[in-house]
């Protein structure tokens, strides 16, 4: 998860080529047009030329999402503040301007998170399992009833 945001986690995140990616990320985000350069370059390199169009298209998207939520005001909404409470944290993505766009989460509400995400990882594991089995040839589904 670190990988995202840490460009030394990128190596171990098992992305190929995450290294390059998250520094052609880095710099276009940046104003170093020596830096952007060279991880434009490196990226033609390791990944060839129509991979670096598609990441630098993977870059302008995320820019634009960003920039419109941004100059909006777009809080996260109170389900979503809950669930990613922990992962925010891990992240430090309060050090972002746009992070003072959701307020700190109220006592219940902060309580709330740790359980929702457990009750939702049951809930979807549960979920796969069911799907899983449901899968099998060997579950009630004959060459006759398909």
């Amino acid at each position: 998860m670190h990988a995202v945001t840490d460009g030394k986690a990128a190596a171990a995140s098992g992305v190929p080529h995450a290294e390059a990616l998250v520094a052609f990320a880095e710099a276009a985000l940046g104003r170093d047009a020596v830096a952007l350069e060279q991880a434009r370059s490196r990226v033609a390199a390791e990944l060839g030329v129509e991979a670096l169009v598609d990441a630098a298209a993977v870059v302008a998207n995320f820019q634009r999402m960003v920039r419109i939520a941004d100059s909006t005001g777009i809080p996260l909404d109170a389900p979503l503040e809950m669930l990613s409470q922990d992962v925010r944290e891990e992240l430090d993505l309060g050090r972002f301007a746009a992070a003072a766009n959701t307020p700190e989460p109220s006592g219940w509400r902060r309580l709330a998170g740790p359980v929702l995400r457990r009750l939702f990882r049951t809930v979807f594991r549960g979920v796969a399992w069911i799907r899983s089995r449901s899968k099998r040839p060997d579950r009630g589904a004959t060459e006759d009833s398909c």
